[in-house]
């Protein structure tokens, strides 16, 4: 049987002008994809995971981990069925309706928008580290003007700084590990006096020690840990060979996340009992003072620093590509289309950069304003949380409406709809994590201002013509579909 063709619900990505630039190889694809992976959220928040939940924060990110494998097959399915989707929201404007590219678009444009922040905040405090005497909003400042820089140049630049950004996590990770195996070959004793063992792990209270809730709240901290795991998907646009290249980076998440997260934190507890852990200081810091390196503290500054630079680095990258996707269907000014000679969005790099300024401000008018980070984050997870989910939707409407594309796919979601229903369950349970404590329930309940504001917005610009024409033209597409399957089964 003939595959029936698969139309669109936005003009044809092929006709579209200008085109991004197929620039990124499997080496920047594949470290895209670890440096998503590995955030300020690991080396910084582990330590307050590991004191909430003890042990039992292996479970934690093992358990994140495999549901958002999940999420990134059924991302890499979607993506592969058709070559024109340039990101995910291309797809969930496709299969759900124009409504949904429009709300991810935005929604993934603000989750990194307030990524960015944060991560340019944390950037200005490590910086003081070494000039405290330094304001605070200048080298936040300092910091949107390079990456803006690195963004305008070309997306092999971004490309090649994400590399590197990625490389220094690396290695910084694996040092911990070995560092960590040989304190326990040589019985290195802690503080306390408890000697460096696995038995650590287990000894007290069991590897749940704060019991049913200190395990949930470790979901809390954990899961800002993981944003930014979906950025593999923004990069497809601008990837060469995405059939080959993109599936090798998704089926490497597994590996990535119990290297750089499971092992890490395994051997951070195992030569310092989690009782001891300090949740405000990073375990990563703690682990190689013991270890007698004085300029520890020094190191692993600079590599968190590195971490919250590719962090933004990366939101920058994303927003512009989400803004420049919104101009094209016409849900942003079409001034956001518009590429430089390097084929870079410049005139959305610059939109979002004006919105990433505001770090450089709260930091002029308060200092401490490191205060609200927690609930930034939290709000910034929550986002993420509605992007993966309409990632998943996506999956069920295709498999639904187009079951010949998906029996052709050469890169199937394991599992398929019924592990999209299991982890839509689990993130239904981390939404119910997040209304546990104070401060990231503030978060929860300011996030829906954002909705609400964009359904005011999409009230008003769903009559534009081209709006009409996108939402007429969809309609279409869900009765070709229909009678695509008819026509099949008869």
């Amino acid at each position: 049987m003939k595959t029936p063709p698969v139309a669109t619900s936005r003009p044809t990505f092929s006709n579209r002008q200008p085109h991004l630039a197929r620039s990124l190889s499997n080496r920047h694809i594949q470290l895209i994809a670890i440096g998503g992976a590995i955030g300020t959220g690991l080396f910084m928040g582990s330590g307050k995971t590991i004191a909430l939940a003890g042990p039992s924060v292996i479970f934690v990110y093992m358990i994140i981990g495999f549901m958002l494998f999940f999420v990134m097959r059924a991302m890499g399915e979607l993506l592969l069925s058709n070559l024109e989707y340039k990101s995910f929201s291309d797809f969930a404007g496709d299969l759900l309706g124009p409504w949904a590219g429009f709300f991810t678009s935005w929604t993934y444009w603000l989750c990194w928008i307030v990524t960015g922040i944060a991560e340019l905040i944390a950037i200005a405090l490590y910086t003081s580290f070494w000039w405290p005497d330094l304001p605070l909003w200048i080298p936040a400042l300092a910091a949107v003007g390079i990456l803006l820089g690195l963004n305008l140049t070309s997306v092999k630049a971004f490309g090649e700084t994400e590399f590197w950004f990625a490389l220094i996590k690396i290695v910084a990770i694996v040092t911990l590990i070995v560092v960590g195996l040989v304190m326990v070959i040589t019985k290195f004793q802690s503080p306390g006096g408890t000697p460096a063992s696995f038995n650590n792990l287990w000894n007290d209270g069991g590897m749940f020690p704060t019991g049913p809730m200190g395990f949930i709240a470790g979901f809390q901290i954990a899961v800002f840990a993981f944003v930014g795991l979906e950025l593999v998907g923004t990069t497809a646009a601008e990837a060469k060979d995405p059939e080959k290249n993109l599936p090798k980076a998704i089926n490497s998440i597994p590996i990535r996340i119990m290297l750089f997260y499971v092992v890490a934190l395994i051997m951070i507890m195992t030569v310092t009992p989690w009782r001891e852990v300090t949740a405000d200081v990073s375990p990563f810091v703690a682990m190689f003072s013991l270890a007698g390196l004085g300029i520890a503290a020094a190191v692993i500054n600079f590599v968190v620093l590195t971490s919250a630079t590719s962090s933004a680095n990366s939101g920058l990258y994303s927003t512009s590509r989400m803004m420049f996707g919104l101009a094209g269907e016409g849900s942003a000014p079409s001034r956001f289309q518009r590429l430089s000679r390097h084929k870079v969005p410049a005139n959305a790099l610059l939109f979002s950069c004006a919105f990433l300024l505001a770090s450089a401000v709260l930091l002029y008018a308060n200092p401490s304003i490191i205060a609200v980070f927690t609930v930034v984050t939290t709000m910034s997870a929550v986002l993420f949380i509605f992007v993966w989910t309409i990632i998943l939707v996506s999956y069920i409407v295709f498999r639904k409406r187009r079951p010949a594309l998906h029996a052709a796919s050469k890169f199937k979601m394991p599992g398929g709809v019924y592990m999209c229903y299991v982890v839509l369950a689990f993130f239904g349970f981390l939404i119910w994590a997040l209304t546990q404590k104070t401060d990231t329930l503030q978060a929860l309940l300011v996030t829906p201002l954002w909705f609400v504001a964009l359904g005011i917005v999409w009230f008003i610009i769903r009559r534009r013509p081209e709006q009409v024409a996108h939402h007429e033209l969809h309609r279409a597409n869900v009765e070709a579909d229909r009678d695509a399957i008819l026509a099949a089964q008869s």
